[in-house]
């Protein structure tokens, strides 16, 4: 099988970013590159400068001497197509442009110019990213749009038609131990579309979860075929934007996108057996749980180290997200009666651990209880404290092993770690337990457990995995 076109562009052996400049955001494309350690070489273009960021800079791109495989375009809207012209002189294979104010702006000039954009790169063997768009964040290759990215890769693709979009995004995935092989920004879209992108990336091998932010498709048959095809392979997780009708305007003006009927995209999501998610954050907890976790067979869902009130929201979180919150099995009253404990006809599922006599047995007791019983087919764990014994901390590494997680059978693990500090300045006596509770949640990460904020986005989060997992199954 030939190599998806957009396959040979992305591994470019140099980049020269036109309209850079010591500052703004064609200078940030620069610091980006240098910042990922990009290993080709870098070329700045600018007519004003001899030099940027310790790079030779050149006037125009067919004034560099070597070849240029990929070109950055920051200049005004009015400058592509002369810029257009050097790069096909040039031989330049790829041009993202960053550059706006074309169809988005829905005035009939810009649209023609845009147009005349994509004739013109087509007829010189060029294609383009965007745009309209920030571009390419590739780990492996060194290639960002944003300095502060982590320069680790790993198997969560993105595609997204806002540049702003892949920018929290990604920052969010990271905070929660998601790393990316690629993130796609790709705006207006003139030439490779978002079905090229979610071709790509169910063909591509480093690429296991596939993300998107879609305000509008070129091609709705043809987006629901390859949409179909991709989820045969791999999950694929998407936030449609442009809902409501002021959401449709603000996509025409963000992204020239024809946003369409909600009930119609949300029917082609379900038959293609995508996974829709209603916002970022839904997106980023979805692709936490499919990133980390094996699939989860069953709804029948224990739940353990909540107290109070904390337990029985969590019951009726599960069950509204469509999770099974089944009794406590009589095998585990009878193994928990069996150890003297006095709470063994009492306690029951969620586990209230604040009820519980013998101290010493804990969160992770249980949990390792209910991973061993057949009526239970995931978990999720309230992540808590004490923190203290006495006077003294305990440490990051002990609160992972009162939780046993190594014992749990392989189990898929759902961890809540709730905000126990809310408000607390970084000078507070409790600053250090935000600094705690940040290694324990690196340290899950480390151990594959995906961490959510709340119950109710973990439940919820599991329910779609589920969903997803058991229409495969029946396919």
């Amino acid at each position: 099988m030939s190599p998806h076109p957009l396959e040979e562009i992305l591994h470019p052996r140099s980049i020269a970013v036109v309209g850079a400049s010591d500052s703004g955001r064609g200078g940030a494309f620069v610091s980006a590159l240098v910042g990922q350690e990009y290993r080709g070489k870098i070329y700045p273009v600018n007519p004003g400068h001899s030099e940027i960021m310790g790079f030779k800079a050149y006037a125009r791109v067919k004034d560099i001497p070597d070849p240029v495989d990929y070109v950055i375009s920051s200049v005004p809207a009015s400058q592509v197509l002369s810029m257009l012209d050097d790069c096909v002189e040039k031989g330049v294979r790829a041009v993202h442009l960053f550059t706006a104010r074309f169809s988005e702006t829905g005035r009939k000039e810009a649209a023609e110019l845009e147009q005349e954009i994509l004739r013109r790169a087509g007829e010189g063997g060029i294609r383009l990213i965007g745009p309209n768009c920030l571009g390419i964040y590739y780990p492996d290759e060194g290639i960002s749009f944003h300095e502060g990215f982590p320069r680790e890769s790993g198997s969560a693709g993105l595609a997204s038609q806002s540049g702003q979009a892949v920018g929290e995004i990604v920052q969010m995935a990271a905070q929660r131990g998601l790393r990316f092989s690629k993130a796609i920004s790709y705006g207006n879209a003139i030439d490779f579309n978002e079905c090229d992108y979610l071709e790509y990336f169910a063909q591509d091998p480093q690429t296991r979860i596939i993300m998107m932010y879609v305000e509008g498709v070129r091609d709705g048959r043809r987006f629901f075929e390859t949409l179909r095809r991709a989820t045969a392979a791999k999950p694929v997780i998407i936030v449609k934007g442009g809902r409501g009708e002021s959401g449709t305007r603000a996509t025409a003006s963000h992204t020239a996108s024809l946003a369409g009927s909600m009930e119609v995209w949300e029917t082609l999501v379900n038959q293609a057996g995508a996974v829709s998610a209603g916002n970022l954050e839904e997106l980023v907890d979805l692709a936490a749980g499919f990133y980390f976790l094996s699939p989860i067979a069953g709804r029948r869902v224990a739940v353990a180290g909540g107290s109070g009130g904390s337990s029985v929201l969590a019951a009726d979180e599960c069950e509204e997200a469509g999770l099974d919150v089944v009794p406590l099995p009589v095998e585990i009253r009878e193994e928990l009666k069996s150890k003297g404990d006095p709470i063994w006809d009492w306690i029951g599922n969620p586990a209230d651990m604040s009820i519980r006599v013998n101290r010493d047995f804990d969160t992770g007791d249980m949990l390792v209880m209910m991973a061993g019983n057949q009526n239970f087919d995931l978990l999720i764990a309230f992540i808590r404290g004490p923190h203290r014994r006495g006077n003294e901390r305990i440490s990051a590494e002990t609160v992972i092993e009162r939780h046993r997680l190594s014992e749990l059978n392989n189990k898929p693990l759902l961890a809540v770690m709730v905000d126990i500090i809310p408000g607390a300045s970084d000078d507070d006596d409790y600053a250090w337990m935000r600094e705690l509770m940040e290694e324990v949640r690196d340290k899950l990460v480390a151990a594959s457990v995906p961490v959510y904020p709340s119950i109710g986005r973990a439940a919820r989060a599991a329910s779609k995995l589920i969903d997803y997992y058991q229409r495969r199954e029946s396919d």
